[in-house]
Order: structure tokens, then C-alpha cells, then sequence
């Protein structure tokens, strides 16, 4: 089983980093449909701002699958933190019905909000961390 936690760990690692450099070029006008319009700064910093956080991320999720072992489980929880605090950009494309990444109606957008909590849980278990409750 270690050995399946630590693919899917290197496999979000690359998801990450390559969704990260995405955001610095070829996808950063799509990502700024994902900047919630509440949020009091300026979109397109938020959007070069969490590439460079996907990309950093991203490389820890791999490093610590290969060495600083020790560091595993708290990589995973940070990454599982860093998806809660942009899903507020999901929930902004779907309420206000913007298109982007090819979520072009609601129901496409709608669905896309049930894809986080999988990706929370993918970074818990695959750097290791238990996820079933004592009873």
C-alpha cells in the first residue's frame, strides 16, 4: 500500500507543479475566472501568487516522497489546506456562471465543486495520513 500512497503522492506532486506553471502562461487568463471577485486583491497577482504556491507544492509533494520521509505527513496536510482556501474560486465560477477550463454551464461547474474535497482527501492519504475515525 506504501508503495500506491507514494505514486498517487508524485502524481499530484506533478498535477501541482504543472498546474502551477499553467498559471504563469498558458491557462493565467483562465484562472483569473477563478479569483473570487470579493476578494480585495489584485486577480492577477492571486493568480501568479497560487501558481508559485502550486509549483512549490507541487516539488515538496515529490521530494518528501523520495527523501525528508519526515516531512510527508505535514506536506500533505498543507497541500490539503492550500485546496480548501482556493475553493472559494470555484464557488465563485459557479455562482456567478463564468466560463473557464471549459466549465461553460452550471451543471459543468457544479460538478467541478464535488472534484475538491477528492483532491483534500487524495493529499491526506497519500502523504500518509489516516483517514478513518476511531470508534
Amino acid at each position: 500500500m506504501l508503495v500506491v500512497k507514494r505514486i498517487a503522492s508524485i502524481a499530484l506532486g506533478a498535477f501541482l507543479t504543472s498546474a502551477g506553471i499553467s498559471h504563469l502562461g498558458s491557462n493565467r487568463t483562465e484562472f483569473l475566472a477563478q479569483v473570487p471577485t470579493w476578494l480585495p486583491l489584485n486577480a492577477d497577482f492571486v493568480v501568479v501568487a497560487s501558481g508559485l504556491v502550486e509549483i512549490t507544492l507541487g516539488i515538496c509533494l515529490i521530494i518528501t516522497t523520495f527523501i525528508f520521509n519526515h516531512l510527508r505527513h505535514k506536506v500533505g496536510l498543507i497541500v490539503a489546506i492550500f485546496f480548501i482556501l482556493i475553493f472559494p474560486g470555484n464557488i465563485n465560477q459557479y455562482v456567478n456562471g463564468i466560463d473557464a477550463f471549459g466549465l461553460d454551464t452550471d451543471q459543468k461547474r457544479l460538478i467541478r465543486l464535488f472534484f475538491q474535497p477528492l483532491l483534500v482527501v487524495w493529499a491526506l492519504w497519500s502523504a500518509g495520513h489516516d483517514l478513518k475515525r476511531n470508534r
